[in-house]
């Protein structure tokens, strides 16, 4: 696994231990991110945006944030240690390069780069400054049941993992989105935005710590009037440890979906298997954080919402005051992205017959 395994479960700031920024909202994830740190102890200080009014829509959920002028001031202050961001795809690379260089960590929104450019940038300097630079993967990070598969697979009750299979469809809402959100410089393409949760969730189950890109492909089917825009993604992949994968991405959802995706995952162990539905068990009830274990014993079902919890945010926490990699690898958020972009140069364009 990608993880240090004496990483501490659930560990929480002391009051004043951890003070950190939000700068930059441009997805909801923000909301996520912040939550998640403020919940494991973290004081949140400052928050930016040049539109006014998300910031005002972010300080009714988090009022204790004052309103900084600029992302400058925010860098300027010594008492912040890091600045979480979800700015524009295209954005959030150069905006975490200038963030390590203030001396502050940085933890952005998936994905967190749309150009290799970027993300060579980004590996030049967390090596140069020594700073962090993380990435909310809230599929795994922030799903219990994708962190109890996690235990699971540490503890071998699957047996050696030999295939981990990714769906991530989401609902579109075209109407709300902004205008960068269909222009593929900006947000880098379904394989390099959506699907990077799935490379990430297949290096961490897997155990791989690198993968070729076997066959790419994306295209557009619905959404004729946004050339630029892909609704369909799938990738397949090979691990270095032999292990192999295939993630679908799309903004296809249904309507008559209960909720804006029906994400699953399912890894393949030589002694059992493990289904992940994360967020709805369709015309199962509605409830997401389903688990499924079958082995050579049973097979078995979990209902696991608010009964897990999220490490990540404790851990990310103990990691920027303590220098440790329990919470992620520096080495694999970089992977993660760097297979996103790989996947996504090499997709060949499907259109319809």
């Amino acid at each position: 696994m990608s993880q240090t395994p004496a990483a501490p479960r659930h560990r929480k700031a002391k009051p004043g231990e951890f003070v950190f920024a939000a700068a930059f909202l441009e997805h909801d994830h923000i909301l996520g991110m912040s939550g998640g740190l403020c919940d494991a102890g973290a004081q949140l200080k400052w928050v930016f945006d040049p539109d006014a009014a998300k910031v005002k829509a972010f300080r009714r959920r988090f009022p204790r944030a004052k309103a900084a002028r600029s992302l400058d001031e925010i860098l300027g202050d010594p008492a912040v240690r890091l600045v979480a961001s979800a700015g524009i795809p295209c954005e959030r690379g150069p905006t975490g390069c200038r963030v390590m260089a203030a001396g502050k960590d940085y933890f952005c929104d998936k994905t967190p780069f749309t150009a290799a450019a970027q993300l060579r940038a980004a590996r030049a300097a967390a090596r140069r400054t020594g700073r962090k630079f993380a990435v909310y993967f809230s599929e795994r990070l922030h799903v219990e049941c994708a962190v109890r598969a996690g235990d699971l697979v540490r503890a071998g009750a699957i047996g050696r993992v030999v295939q981990v299979l990714g769906l991530g469809p989401h609902r579109l809402r075209k109407a709300s989105r902004p205008g960068w959100f269909f222009e593929r410089a900006k947000y880098g393409g379904i394989l390099c935005d959506i699907g990077s949760h799935q490379f990430e969730q297949f290096l961490f189950y897997s155990g791989a710590t690198d993968a070729s890109v076997a066959h790419a492909a994306v295209g557009n089917f619905a959404n004729p009037d946004k050339p630029e825009f892909e609704d369909f993604g799938e990738a397949s992949l090979v691990g270095n440890n032999g292990v192999s994968c295939y993630v679908r991405v799309d903004w296809l959802t249904p309507d008559g979906l209960s909720t804006w995706g029906d994400g699953r995952t399912v890894i393949l162990g030589t002694d059992g298997y493990i289904e992940l539905r994360k967020y709805v068990d369709v015309a199962g009830g509605g409830r997401g954080d389903q688990l499924i274990l079958v082995d050579a014993r049973s097979e078995r079902r979990f209902d696991l919402g608010g009964k897990v919890g999220f490490p990540f945010f404790g851990q990310l926490i103990h990691d920027c005051l303590h220098r440790t990699e329990h919470a992620m690898t520096q080495e694999h958020v970089f992977k993660a992205a760097e297979l996103c972009l790989k996947a996504q140069a090499a997709a060949q364009s499907l259109t319809h017959p």
